[in-house]
């Protein structure tokens, strides 16, 4: 099965991801703080057929630049 958990903490955010890219994208479990980036993540892996766990916790009163920015660098790992 391929499968990937991966953890990154910066100064700006704490990331947690669990990527299983031999489900059917049925189980996701998605909590970034930003409701949209939560819907789009959620249809990224319904549509590509993958299960997919999100958590991240960051500087979201600042804005949600380094929680995209980080949860895109984490998926890329």
């Amino acid at each position: 099965m391929r499968k990937a958990c991966i953890e990154r903490k910066t100064a700006e955010t704490d990331i947690k991801l669990s990527l299983c890219l031999d489900e059917c994208g049925k189980n996701t479990n998605i909590d970034t703080g930003c409701g949209f980036f939560d819907h789009m993540l959620t249809l990224f892996a319904k549509h590509g057929r993958f299960d997919l766990e999100v958590k991240c916790v960051g500087d979201k009163e600042v804005d949600f630049h380094h929680t995209t920015e980080d949860i895109g660098i984490v998926l890329g790992q």
